[in-house]
C-alpha cells in the first residue's frame, strides 16, 4: 500500500488493483470492513491513516470520477466543470456540485480535498462567474 501510495500520491487503491501479484483493493476493502465493524487493530489503522486511506465506502466511485475530472481538466484547461456536464456517461458536473457542497459543510476528507485542489477546482463556482461577469462589465463601462 506504501508504495501503491508513494507512487499514485494518494492510497485510494481501485477494488480490483493488484500490486506485485497482491489483491491489494480487495485487501485493503477488507480493511475498510473491519474498521467499520470495530475489529481493526488501532494501531494498524493508525498506519493506515498514516498513508491516508480513504474510509468511505465509494471510494472507488469516486476515483473513477476523480480520474474523469482530471481527463476533462487535461482536455479543457481548466476543472469548472459545468452543472449539467456529462463524461464518459457519468453526470460529472453533478458529482463536482456534490464535492463542493460536501466541503461546504465540512464534510469532505481531506486527502479528498488536496487530491481535488490539485486538479486545481474552484470551490466557489458561482463567486469565480461572477467575478469574471463583474471584470466584463468594467471593461465594458470603460470602452
Amino acid at each position: 500500500l506504501v508504495k501503491f501510495q508513494q507512487r499514485e500520491g494518494h492510497s485510494n487503491v481501485p477494488h480490483a488493483h493488484t500490486e506485485d501479484g497482491m489483491k491489494l483493493g480487495t485487501w485493503l476493502n477488507t480493511q475498510r470492513q473491519q474498521k467499520k465493524k470495530r475489529k481493526l487493530n488501532g494501531s494498524l489503522e493508525k498506519r493506515l491513516d498514516d498513508v491516508e486511506v480513504v474510509w468511505g465506502a465509494h471510494s472507488e466511485q469516486w476515483d473513477k470520477s476523480y480520474f474523469l475530472l482530471v481527463k476533462f481538466q487535461q482536455r479543457e484547461g481548466h476543472s469548472n466543470v459545468p452543472h449539467a456536464h456529462t463524461e464518459d456517461g457519468m453526470k460529472l458536473g453533478t458529482w463536482l456540485n456534490t464535492q463542493r457542497q460536501q466541503k461546504k459543510k465540512r464534510k469532505l476528507n481531506g486527502s479528498l480535498e488536496k487530491r481535488l485542489d490539485d486538479v486545481e477546482v474552484v470551490w466557489g463556482a458561482h463567486s469565480e462567474q461572477w467575478d469574471k461577469s463583474y471584470f466584463l462589465l468594467v471593461k465594458f463601462q470603460q470602452r
